[in-house]
């Protein structure tokens, strides 16, 4: 996969290898080749993220990540795989922006690295890019046990399970 990376906020010293882990793996998890696949990546802060956030969805608040795919893609029924994008001269599947502010935060919240959830959260946003969604419940679950899937073949756990004593 290429990834295509802008990086605004210095502090994101691994994006670059955690984003080409999580694309390919990804892809390689739904059949795809990497290789002929394209992201663009921006490594944000959460005052940047913030304002795509207001001019994109009309919530004016930082978020972890945004998704910006190149096609739709999403599955007409609720639980259904999306169609997988055609590989071509233009496979540019789109753009993901990951802030740091936030992610780091919500690390430090929920007991775990920063590069763990940062690898979770650039899965979700390439799921995103792929068709995945989590507006309606099975297309929700579906897309969590992938990400449980992909995240368990890179030797982490799974983000949606309730630690003990929760």
């Amino acid at each position: 996969m290429t990834v295509e990376l802008q990086i605004e906020d210095p502090r994101w010293t691994e994006i670059a290898g955690l984003a080409q882990t999580a694309t390919d793996a990804t892809l390689d998890w739904l059949g795809l080749e990497p290789s002929v696949f394209e992201v663009s990546l921006l490594a944000c802060d959460d005052a940047r993220i913030a304002d795509l956030n207001a001019d994109f969805r009309g919530k004016p608040a930082p978020t972890n990540v945004l998704s910006w795919p190149s096609d739709e893609r999403a599955a007409a029924v609720d639980g259904e795989m999306p169609l997988p994008p055609e590989p071509g001269p233009d496979s540019e599947l789109g753009d993901i922006a990951i802030a740091y502010d936030t992610c780091a935060r919500e690390a430090a919240e929920q007991g775990k690295s920063l590069t763990d959830h940062t690898l979770h959260l650039l899965i979700h946003g390439t799921l995103h890019l792929l068709g995945f969604d989590h507006e309606r419940a099975r297309d929700a679950s579906l897309m969590e046990g992938l990400e449980t899937e992909i995240l368990g073949k890179l030797g982490l756990s799974d983000p949606y399970k309730d630690e003990p004593g929760d």
